[in-house]
């Protein structure tokens, strides 16, 4: 096998559900995921590499990417798998540009202009780590991240499932200090720490799946719902003040909020940016 090459499969967001799409992609031991989301479209696709196996051919690797992708209901037409060469790691910059999030932000990849308007400008390169602002979870996470820091710059904040870091950042870049960021991705921990640094921010990136002990000020977890809904008891604990969660389908933001109320917290507000919503709590 060389270490260099890899398949990427492309699959129409139209065609799957994304739990779905992750699903696949785990079971055929993804090297790492993404949602890529044109700007001007709003048309999502999921995206996910592969390395090459000793195991199998190369038709046969591809044959059995395409059949767990039609098993999910996409035709042939919504899916595309292509060899990458010795650039796949980078391959998502082709399609990534520079976009403008809620009133004051300006998410790029290092390879786009600064901003020249004055916004906050936020530099990202996930490399394979999930989270690169384009997909609504993450853009509607970003936006409650932005008004709760224009009222009042948080103490200390925890980014639960942090991916690239992006969420933690975009807080330090807003005033908030005392900055945990944990994945349970070891290429997510290391992600996270160099775009910190890129953007001048402190945090703290820790490998693990469970919230800490201790309590912070704001909490964030932009994950999926079964996850969220799984450590409920754990996160809501590390609460102090305020809870944003993400990753959620509309349909799933009323057990989640059933949940989290059980445990001690009040719901305080809901967005929602197409398919996929944004819930707020705050300490009772």
């Amino acid at each position: 096998m060389q270490a260099t090459t890899c398949l990427e499969l492309r699959i129409d967001g139209n065609a799957v559900d994304e739990t779905a799409f992750a699903q696949l992609a785990e079971s055929q031991n993804t090297l790492g995921t993404s949602i890529e989301t044109d700007y001007d479209s709003k048309i999502e696709t999921y995206v996910a590499w592969f390395s090459l196996s000793d195991e199998f051919c190369l038709d046969e690797q591809r044959a059995r990417l395409a059949a767990g992708a039609l098993l999910l209901g996409a035709t042939p037409k919504q899916v595309k798998i292509t060899l990458l060469g010795d650039d796949w790691e980078t391959a998502w910059q082709k399609h990534w540009q520079a976009m403008p999030v809620g009133k004051t932000l300006w998410v790029r990849p290092s390879f786009c202009e600064a901003p020249s308007d004055g916004r906050i400008d936020v530099v990202l390169d996930p490399g394979m780590a999930f989270g690169t602002g384009t997909h609504p979870t993450t853009y509607l996470c970003l936006e409650a991240i932005e008004r709760y820091c224009m009222q009042h710059a948080p103490k200390s904040v925890l980014d639960m499932g942090a991916g690239s870091g992006l969420l933690a950042i975009v807080a330090g870049k807003l005033g908030a200090i005392d900055i945990h960021a944990i994945d349970y991705d070891p290429i997510s921990v290391e992600a996270s720490s160099v775009n910190a640094r890129i953007n001048h921010v402190e945090l703290t990136s820790t490998l693990g799946d469970t919230p800490p002990t201790r309590s912070f000020e704001l909490v964030i977890a932009n994950i999926l719902a079964g996850p969220l809904l799984g450590m409920a008891s754990p996160l809501t604990k590390s609460v102090g003040k305020h809870l944003i969660l993400s990753g959620l389908l509309a349909s799933q933001v009323a057990v989640n909020i059933r949940t989290y109320e059980a445990e001690g917290l009040r719901h305080a507000q809901t967005h929602s940016m197409g398919d996929w919503a944004c819930v707020e709590f705050i300490v009772s």
